[in-house]
């Protein structure tokens, strides 16, 4: 018995050696590989480049004020349509002192003128009527009491137009400020009570309200120097509005600017382009969108994934499987890719499997 237990010991150890042995050789044996592979198929390839930016009116007028005063009344609120002519605002006239006082000034004196020159042409009437002055002396009392009278009464329009914008008698004085261009409201700029001033040679003036043909949207974006190498005018576009989800816009490339800008260490490019409108569908100034511009386009053609090329000294080729799980190499020819998809030109059928990645048998 004494000599048995050193044997059955001897022996578990034995067992135990050969059972983690056992156990360390199938853990370190390679798990097998299976490939996955795809086909080759026929899709449409569009490879484009992205601009961002907002959805503008082609022409946007500013209507400003032709006078210095006070709003008196707006006619119209955001989003009203406007025809060319129709009401915006009144603007009541705030006079300034020193102008008021001096054209008062000027009435009386051009009153009192025209008073004497009255008088003298009533008295050079009654000596002509005596015979006692000559028909020259006569005519030329007569026409400066014409002057006189027409200085008075250009006194008078001076003095109205100071007090009250206009000269009188006609419907389209300049404290009426109107639309210049037929359209939509966009914004009102001011309030009822606010000050304004008027447009003249050294001050742009005070902008009443935007009026914009809505009928008529463009696309205004930028592009990356690294892109607008690429794009020419007239290249079709495809336009996303943010506020509309996955309503798409054609559009036509129409303008390319000829300077860059420095924006945040990349130089970017202005473009712009025209946009065909959807019936039904109200596009608002300014909402945010993203353009794509169709540089190239294959329709129809045999593709595969770009993930699924291998390079050998820039040569693309593929693996082709030739008998389950077996494959050889076959260089192709490829052409248009979007990034994702490459263009087959030759080298490939769309019998063919290709090998696209392994997946590991657990």
């Amino acid at each position: 018995m004494k000599r048995l237990l050193p044997l059955l010991i001897g022996f578990g150890v034995l067992v135990a050696f050969v059972a983690t042995l056992a156990f360390l050789v199938i853990k370190a044996r390679e798990k097998p590989v299976i490939y996955e592979t795809e086909t080759p198929f026929v899709t449409d390839i569009v490879k484009k480049a992205v601009a961002t930016g907002a959805i503008v009116p082609r022409n946007e007028v500013e209507i400003k004020s032709r006078v210095s005063g006070v709003v008196d009344r707006l006619a119209v609120e955001p989003g009203d349509e406007v025809a060319a002519g129709d009401l915006i605002a009144v603007i009541r006239i705030i006079p300034d002192l020193g102008t008021l006082a001096s054209s008062e000034s000027a009435v009386e004196t051009a009153r009192i003128a025209r008073d004497i020159a009255k008088e003298e042409l009533t008295r050079d009437e009654s000596l002509f009527a005596k015979s006692a002055l000559s028909t020259a002396e006569l005519e030329r009392s007569r026409a400066d009491h014409a002057l006189r009278e027409e200085g008075f009464r250009a006194a008078l329009r001076t003095l109205r137009i100071v007090r009250e914008g206009q000269a009188g008698g006609s419907a389209d004085v300049s404290t009426h400020i109107r639309s210049t261009v037929a359209g939509m409201v966009l914004a009102v700029e001011v309030e009822a009570g606010e000050s304004v001033t008027e447009t003249n040679t050294f001050n742009p003036g005070t902008t009443i309200a935007t009026v914009a043909d809505m009928g008529d949207m463009i696309f205004e974006g930028t592009v990356d120097e690294s892109e607008v190498g690429k794009i020419a005018e007239g290249m079709d576009l495809d336009v996303t509005v943010g506020a509309l989800g996955d309503l798409l816009f054609e559009g036509k490339l129409e303008y390319i600017s000829p300077k860059g800008v420095l924006d945040e260490g990349a130089v970017l490019f202005e473009i712009e382009a025209a946009i065909e409108p959807q019936e039904g569908t109200f596009i608002r100034a300014g909402s945010s969108a993203n353009a794509a511009i169709v540089l190239d386009r294959r329709e129809q053609v045999l593709a595969v994934k770009e993930s699924v090329l291998q390079f050998d000294n820039g040569t693309p080729y593929v693996e082709v499987e030739v008998k389950p799980q077996s494959f050889e190499r076959r260089d192709i020819e490829v052409g248009l890719s979007d990034g994702i998809q490459i263009e087959i030109l030759s080298g490939l059928t769309q019998e063919d499997q290709v090998k696209a990645g392994e997946k590991v048998n657990q």
